[in-house]
């Protein structure tokens, strides 16, 4: 028993640590060739699950978008080509995953007006990935159930009857208490980190916050942000608006793209 409570103190102790561009700290136990093999399956898996675009103009102008944005990504981050699909679905939803993959599905071009927007969407899925947030995820969970090891140890060290009682409470504790909040700060630095990457890329940055007032409208009668894993839309919107004026130099000294965009159905 006392080996086990050594192993996890130890395995818990000597994980990698690191900072992230914002300063903050993070927890990463996994290797970035593990963490690009690991997105490259997933996205292999989505593209046999969910029906891809075939409109030739829908197609162009995300790619468009998207390869104005990745130029930009820091090589340390993703050094090689991107592969970015369109999913052609009513989901309003986007995503990158680590070793260079994009997802954009159809529904939230309905919600990002013009490339500007896109340009946000994408900036933000992909600072993500800059940020390693996906590694810190998966380091966090590790953790988490090393801890709940942990903890089962101790019990059973003190024979507490109610030992499957508490381990649920733990659980519980573990889902809205310690991991929740890193969600929402995983989204508020990726929303800093892909404004400042949208201007570098010649999007307009105050599109991002013309975003997320178009995301309130769509999302009204969300969960309160106390239970979500997201910011609010109204906290976003804030922490946008007051970042702007770093991101609005990286705008003025770039190159606007010019991404056509097709009627959308």
């Amino acid at each position: 028993m006392k080996v086990k409570l050594a192993v996890c103190l130890a395995v818990i102790t000597l994980a990698g640590c690191a900072k992230s561009s914002t300063g903050r700290s993070q927890l990463m136990m996994m290797s970035d060739s593990e963490l690009n093999k690991m997105g490259s399956a997933s996205f292999e898996e989505m593209k046999t699950k969910e029906k891809i675009s075939q409109s030739p103009a829908i197609n162009r102008y995300v790619q468009c978008v998207a390869k104005a944005i990745t130029v930009n990504v820091p090589k340390s981050a993703h050094d090689g080509a991107w592969e970015v699909v369109v999913f052609d679905s009513d989901q309003v939803n986007a995503f990158a995953l680590p070793g260079g993959k994009i997802g954009v599905y159809t529904g939230i071009l309905k919600v990002a007006e013009d490339q500007n927007q896109l340009g946000a969407i994408i900036g933000h899925e992909v600072g993500h990935v800059i940020e390693r947030h996906s590694n810190e995820r998966l380091s966090s969970n590790q953790a988490s159930q090393m801890g709940l090891s942990l903890v089962n140890v101790l019990l059973e060290s003190q024979n507490i009857e109610s030992r499957n009682t508490v381990m649920a409470g733990l659980g519980l504790g573990m889902q809205y208490g310690v991991l929740m909040p890193y969600g929402r700060s995983h989204e508020s630095e990726a929303d800093i980190v892909g404004q400042d990457l949208m201007a570098k890329s010649g999007f307009d940055p105050a599109a991002s916050i013309t975003l997320w007032q178009n995301m309130a409208k769509q999302s009204a009668g969300a969960p309160p942000e106390f239970m979500s894993t997201h910011p609010s839309n109204a906290t976003r919107i804030k922490q946008l608006t007051a970042h702007l004026p770093k991101s609005m130099p990286f705008f003025k000294q770039s190159n606007a793209p010019k991404c056509a965009r097709p009627a959308i159905k």
